[in-house]
């Protein structure tokens, strides 16, 4: 039990600082981007807080003590939409915005999802000035919410940036910890870049471990502008945590396996 602990979560921010890299939050590099500003390297922390919201708090410790900044994402769900989590991680000096996912919870009625989206942002945004948000994948879910964009303009609502939409991939590398590995984008319905993450195979940036990654940042292997995406429900100390999530994440791996093959 290493791989997907505290313990080596620490120990990439760490290595990433020793090569010089900026940890900073998604706010934080659209903000650098329209000043047309670049920091000289840097990585974006990104978390996507499907569940286990406490898991969120201790990796948003983490990171306050080595000077670091990130991007908390949450569900309306009540296993994500933790207010006492949300409080603490704002006061750690983190970012916060919306998980989105209204499309699938409106059943694909855009406009019932848009004012569904308007008063959930408005409730995070009594924690926090929200900027930005995220869509949740819902891999089992027929609906993609990025569609609600389709019809709306999420500007229209304070909102400077999603990172699906606004990020430039063309600059900024991805690394997403979906299916427990930092290779998953191979079994991922959504979390995925469709063409860019076939360059990187090619050009052999793919690794499955997070000792691997290590690895490569070590070897000055990472390029110089990098959005890493974790869910934190995955990285715990807890053994029992651990094997429980190791077990799930295989069987959700296997799922969404067959998704993919009924496209």
């Amino acid at each position: 039990m290493k791989d997907f602990t505290l313990d080596i979560y620490r120990e990439l921010l760490e290595t990433l600082q020793r090569k010089g890299y900026q940890l900073i939050g998604y706010a934080d590099y659209l903000k650098l981007k329209i000043k047309n500003y670049e920091l000289n390297k840097f990585v974006i922390l990104r978390h996507d807080v499907d569940l286990k919201a406490q898991n969120s708090l201790k990796t948003a410790q983490i990171e306050h003590a080595i000077g670091a900044k990130a991007s908390y994402y949450f569900r309306i769900i009540p296993e994500s939409n933790q207010p006492e989590v949300i409080r603490a991680i704002v006061k750690l000096g983190h970012e916060i915005g919306y998980h989105y996912e209204d499309m699938s919870l409106c059943n694909g009625d855009v406009d019932k999802a848009y004012d569904h989206f308007q008063t959930w942002l408005e409730y995070f945004r009594k924690y926090y000035a929200v900027e930005t948000i995220c869509m949740h994948g819902a891999p089992t879910s027929k609906w993609d919410g990025k569609d609600l964009w389709k019809k709306y303009n999420y500007r229209d609502l304070g909102i400077i940036g999603e990172p699906y939409m606004d990020t430039d991939f063309n600059d900024v590398f991805y690394l997403t910890d979906t299916g427990r590995c930092w290779d998953g984008y191979k079994v991922s319905v959504r979390d995925k870049i469709p063409g860019y993450q076939d360059e990187w195979t090619e050009k052999g940036l793919v690794w499955h471990t997070t000792e691997e990654l290590i690895a490569a940042i070590k070897a000055d292997q990472l390029p110089k502008h990098v959005m890493i995406t974790t869910h934190p429900q995955r990285w715990t100390n807890d053994k029992a945590q651990w094997v429980k999530e190791f077990v799930f994440q295989k069987t959700k791996n296997f799922i969404k396996r067959i998704l993919l093959m009924m496209k």
